[in-house]
């Protein structure tokens, strides 16, 4: 067995068998991140319906819902007990569809004995979900096709998986041009290292095996993504007093990213956009991600990659996008990124964690 086999399986046993609700992680990562913005009506509501048998099982440490999702095709990457896609089949509504792909049955066979039972609940003539069996890292096997997909979605699981950037360039390939990736996952404050990698509940809490923050930029540009945008973050605390001398000065935050997939050699320049006041829910003001809020009928320059992304992606026509006549110039400098760091924003945000260990109660 590979040792990227070997990880897959103890995952299985952490999350199929071993954990009975989120209530058992050692972790604070099933509380949601704090958002630069109320979390919409339609989102509470959506939660609120799904059965109470399947979000006791929910282990996410985010909360990764895009505005926009009506009439959209989503993958749920590691859809777990299924709490996330049901959400999403009733924001998307009867038009859109939503896939779950997770890598353990027992989770995978406990998400689809709910499907008629959402179904009744959103009013759907049919139903608009499916739960696949199947790897992150070869979403064609699992029945996924390239260029299908509106939205990826994924709530804390690239930090259980080995192989990040397979997992990223199978989302970039399931994607349609101008789609995203939506997702929330744990990073670490610098590079973890291999010691903490082969701890079975290090990695099985995410903590053996969360991403530096800095290396998902390099990662999402090496795959052919945009570069990352932060919605929003906060600081993970840690329960278990042997957990965390084991992590001793790497701190954890949850982060909430979206990454698009732009045409291939766009040639980019500078613009003034225009918001339109026309998604649903934000008729006044949409905050795009942590750096771009965007009010009605007023002006705002952004940079050529953010005017790509509205002009490609499905926010297309909730903005009044002129181009500048001149492309962007590239500058000689090293970017500076400091605005990405999850750790700054969730200092930012007050959303410090402060819980006792588990071990220490």
């Amino acid at each position: 067995m590979s040792a990227c086999e070997d990880v897959r399986e103890n995952v299985k046993k952490y999350y199929g068998s071993r954990l009975e609700s989120s209530g058992d992680l050692q972790t604070s990562v099933a509380s949601c991140n704090l958002s630069c913005r109320p979390v919409p009506r339609s989102v509470t509501d959506a939660l609120s319906l799904v059965h109470p048998e399947v979000t006791k099982r929910f282990f996410g440490c985010g909360l990764p819902f895009p505005a926009k999702l009506e009439g959209c095709r989503v993958l749920d990457l590691g859809s777990g007990s299924g709490r996330d896609c049901y959400a999403f089949s009733k924001l998307v509504g009867p038009s859109g569809y939503v896939t779950g792909v997770d890598m353990t049955e027992e989770l995978i066979t406990a998400s689809r004995q709910y499907i008629e039972y959402h179904q009744k609940k959103f009013g759907h003539e049919k139903p608009n979900i499916t739960f696949v069996q199947g790897y992150m890292e070869k979403l064609n096997e699992a029945g996924v096709q390239s260029d299908s997909m509106d939205v990826v979605l994924s709530n804390c699981v690239l930090c259980l998986c080995p192989d990040k950037r397979a997992v990223l360039q199978q989302a970039y390939n399931v994607l349609k041009e101008g789609g995203e990736i939506y997702y929330s996952d744990m990073y670490a404050s610098k590079v973890v290292p291999d010691h903490m990698k082969e701890d079975a509940v290090l990695w099985g809490e995410g903590m053996g095996g969360s991403l530096f923050w800095q290396d998902l930029i390099s990662l999402a540009h090496s795959v052919g993504f945009s570069t990352p945008c932060l919605v929003s973050a906060s600081q993970i605390a840690i329960y278990n007093c042997e957990l965390k001398a084991k992590a001793g000065d790497i701190s954890y935050a949850s982060g909430t990213y979206r990454l698009f997939k732009l045409p291939k050699g766009s040639v980019l320049s500078e613009a003034t956009v225009t918001y339109r006041g026309t998604v649903a829910e934000f008729p006044d003001q949409l905050d795009f991600d942590s750096s771009h809020r965007f009010k009605k009928d007023v002006a705002v320059e952004v940079n050529g990659e953010m005017a790509e992304i509205l002009q490609r992606s499905r926010f297309f026509s909730d903005f009044k996008i002129q181009i500048s006549d001149q492309p962007e110039s590239s500058s000689a400098s090293t970017p500076q990124y400091c605005h990405l760091n999850p750790f700054l924003l969730a200092d930012k945000l007050g959303s410090s964690v402060t819980q006792c260990s588990k071990t220490s109660k």
